[in-house]
């Protein structure tokens, strides 16, 4: 038997296998999860938060998607072999089993620090990992389930945040700030997953995925992006008020650009798949930005660090292997 035809995966200890899991991991959309965490954080405690405690939650956070993807991906190679054909899953280069494994392990040791600083993060910490492993089962058999379950997922984040610095106990999460912080998470990035499921159309409908555009078509799902940016808007505004400030500033940007990016898919001509990464880019800047609005609300000293945080995130996002994929 020649070497070609004998499947052969990356060992767990091999650079090469880490290589290929970074490149599920989608070292852009880190930036996601961490400023989501951070914004939770921001806004359960206004006060200096210590160095120690602000590096225990944060990390977790930030490399909590990252992990998270990548166990998602191994249930998801069916439609991935037709739509992003360069992973490493796809090619085989890297079983789901070790990509598996690694994930849980990976998520499990990041959550310890988050889990220390408030122990019922344990609660939040174990529905994501269940949301993680059974995302793909709802994403493919309910068009109805899928943006809002992967966005319950993230909107944990700002939860987990909120307690780690606060030290309140489940009573506590009862407040204007934590309903309206959940919102904003919750839709933002529905809305980016919703818009995301245009780029694979036809791998999902050859795969028998029953996401919203395969049902409805893109018409229908740009007019339902249009809801939830308009929720995604008004929650952010609530949260850091009218008053003429840089998070204002911040939160006009971050609503220029969902608001431009729903212009765009609602009249391009080109209303096809490999013309959606701009709409697409365009809610993921968004949902970063507005979540630093909040941060730059109850934190205006960390201005510094967030324009640093963000102009990395668009570093990664201009490199990204893919340019079709976000």
């Amino acid at each position: 038997m020649q070497l070609k035809d004998k499947q052969y995966f990356y060992p767990v200890y091999s650079l090469k296998f880490w290589r290929a899991f970074l490149v599920h991991m989608r070292p852009y959309l880190l930036f996601v999860s961490g400023i989501a965490g951070l914004s939770g954080m921001a806004a359960g405690n206004e006060h200096d938060i210590k160095t120690g405690m602000f590096l225990m939650a944060f990390i977790p956070f930030f490399l909590g998607y990252g992990f998270g993807q990548a166990l998602t991906d191994c249930f998801q190679i069916d439609t991935d072999s037709i739509s992003a054909p360069y992973r490493p899953l796809v090619k085989k280069e890297v079983s789901p089993k070790s990509v598996g494994i690694v994930s849980i392990i990976g998520l499990f040791i990041i959550s310890i620090s988050v889990i220390y600083l408030n122990p019922y993060n344990f609660i939040w910490g174990a529905l994501s990992v269940i949301g993680l492993i059974t995302y793909t089962y709802f994403k493919r058999n309910f068009w109805f389930a899928g943006p809002f379950y992967n966005g319950w997922i993230v909107m944990l984040l700002p939860i987990m945040g909120y307690m780690a610095v606060s030290g309140i106990d489940l009573k506590g999460l009862a407040s204007r700030n934590v309903l309206f912080l959940a919102l904003l998470t919750l839709f933002a990035y529905a809305n980016f997953v919703l818009i995301g499921y245009l780029k694979d159309i036809s791998a999902d409908r050859a795969t028998q995925y029953k996401t919203f555009p395969v049902v409805f078509g893109w018409n229908k799902t740009i007019f339902l992006g249009d809801i939830f940016i308009a929720v995604s808007i008004f929650a952010c505004y609530v949260l850091i008020g009218h008053t003429f400030s840089v998070p204002f500033l911040v939160f006009l940007a971050a609503s220029v650009v969902s608001v431009f990016g729903q212009f765009y898919g609602h009249f391009t001509r080109q209303k096809v798949e490999t013309n959606t990464s701009l709409h697409i880019s365009a809610t993921v800047r968004s949902f970063i930005l507005w979540h630093a609005a909040v941060i730059l609300h109850f934190h205006p000293t960390w201005l510094l660090f967030v324009i640093i945080y963000y102009g990395c995130f668009e570093i990664l996002l201009y490199i990204r292997p893919e340019r079709e994929q976000i």
